[in-house]
């Protein structure tokens, strides 16, 4: 199988979403080209093509450079932590178009092995620059990842977490599309029950008037329902936050994510994620999948 087969088989037979597919062929066909040029594309000095299937990091270092980094990079080779930490501060954009080159090439060289073109693929883990996607970016679940991270939060029991009533209530909410500053923000006084069990609830908005209403599946109803018969009385009267923390004052906006870190832990398929399972990724994924539209 020729490189090009290779990679057309790869996507042909994978799960990726058609715009990732897209991507990832692009990206993929320009490094196979880079690897059959007899000319630096830069200096214009010969220089001897490279296998595809058998290159190493340094092959795919010089192709990113090569392409896309050497105006960014100036003099500085791309050679190692110092030029990725130079683009990671300078160039943030970049560094993550960048990433998410090498994850293509990462699944590239495991269809490689999945097909026993090679043996070991390449450890393209010292290529990444490691820059976090910008606060806010869409980067949902796929419904597997759920499917674990809702197992695991069901196993997330006293042995895990004093609170962990309060912890498997954030999940839920997450799922309900809430975000981590509406979590934190919560008042119990506007929690109002429904006679199917479920709960509409309102989401004060940075100036604290009362905003969003949201009505809660059945299913987070009654892990709100559970919450509420243990959580304990705050530590300030005035205090009406849903979500306290273990003194008995409200959380910050920064607790879901440290939660969900935790809990994604518990399993491979979350734990070694790339890019890591945040808060901000459940709220966008949702507890059900819609129904797709018809013309019907």
């Amino acid at each position: 199988m020729d490189p090009q087969d290779l990679l057309n088989d790869w996507l042909a037979t994978s799960a990726l979403r058609p715009a990732s597919r897209a991507e990832y062929h692009r990206e993929v066909s320009s490094f196979i080209t880079w690897c059959t040029l007899e000319r630096s594309p830069l200096t214009g000095q010969p220089r001897r093509p490279v296998d595809p299937i058998a290159a190493g990091p340094a092959d795919i270092a010089q192709w990113s450079y090569d392409t896309y980094l050497h105006e960014l990079l100036g003099k500085r080779s791309f050679d190692g932590p110092d030029a990725l930490g130079y683009l990671a501060d300078r160039y943030p954009e970049a560094a993550r178009s960048h990433d998410r080159r090498i994850t293509a090439l990462t699944g590239y060289f495991d269809a490689a092995v999945t097909r026993r073109l090679i043996t070991i693929p390449p450890n393209l883990k010292v290529l990444r620059s490691g820059v976090p996607r910008p606060p806010g970016a869409k980067n949902r679940l796929t419904p597997r990842e759920r499917a674990v991270l809702l197992a695991q939060t069901g196993a997330w029991g006293p042995t895990r977490s004093k609170h962990w009533q309060r912890d498997q209530l954030c999940v839920y909410l997450l799922l309900e599309g809430l975000r981590p500053a509406q979590i934190v923000r919560l008042d119990r006084r506007h929690l109002y029950p429904q006679p199917d069990g479920s709960w509409d609830v309102r989401t004060p908005d940075d100036e604290e008037n009362v905003g969003r209403k949201f009505t809660l599946d059945p299913l987070t109803g009654a892990a709100l329902k559970s919450y509420l018969a243990v959580r304990a009385e705050p530590r300030d009267p005035e205090e009406h936050a849903l979500i306290l923390s273990s003194r008995g004052t409200a959380t910050f906006s920064r607790w879901p994510n440290t939660l969900i870190g935790q809990i994604a832990a518990t399993h491979p398929l979350l734990a070694e994620r790339e890019p890591p399972v945040t808060a901000d990724a459940i709220a966008h994924t949702g507890l059900w999948d819609q129904p797709e539209k018809t013309d019907d």
